[in-house]
């Protein structure tokens, strides 16, 4: 759906991120303005035809991504019932399964940006707005880049266990 809004012809939806960025709001007593501040917004705008790619790349990277890591862990989870639980394939599943995930949803992220930026050019003057030119938090990415170093050394262990148990039977 996505896809076909940002192919249509007109304005679309963009959810953009802002730094240092104020804008004023009806919150105050009988609905006076009063000052905000603005982190995230969506735009209802035109968007130059690189940046409409950047965002159907965007969605076709979350679609490949969500799709690979879900096969593979299902794919482990099917040896895991059979009683497979350690061995190459397994250990590959797991490997692939992380890695997919910790660099496709980092290249959304960055691909959604790109098409963030080209609708604040549209609406605004370069000297107006102060847009993130990646607003990407970091933090979460490196812990789960933490979690799947921990479970594919323990795959990888865990193979290298059975591996030396059933040299000794």
């Amino acid at each position: 759906m996505r896809i076909s809004e940002l192919l249509s012809d007109g304005k679309i939806q963009v959810v953009a991120g802002f730094t240092n960025q104020s804008a004023t709001a009806a919150l105050g007593p009988n609905g006076h303005d009063i000052e905000v501040g603005l982190d995230r917004a969506i735009l209802n705008t035109e968007v130059p035809a690189f940046s409409v790619w950047s965002g159907v790349i965007a969605q076709f990277v979350l679609a490949v991504t969500f799709v690979a890591v879900i096969l593979c862990l299902i794919l482990l989870s099917r040896r895991i019932l059979r009683g497979q639980i350690f061995g190459r394939t397994s250990t590959r599943l797991v490997i692939t399964a992380g890695m997919v995930g910790l660099l496709g949803t980092p290249m959304v992220h960055f691909l959604n940006n790109m098409l963030a930026n080209g609708a604040i050019a549209q609406v605004s003057s370069p000297s107006e707005v102060d847009s993130s030119a990646i607003s990407i938090d970091f933090f979460p990415f490196v812990i789960a880049a933490f979690a799947v170093a921990i479970i594919c050394t323990v795959f990888m262990v865990g193979e290298r266990l059975q591996r030396e148990t059933e040299g000794l039977v």
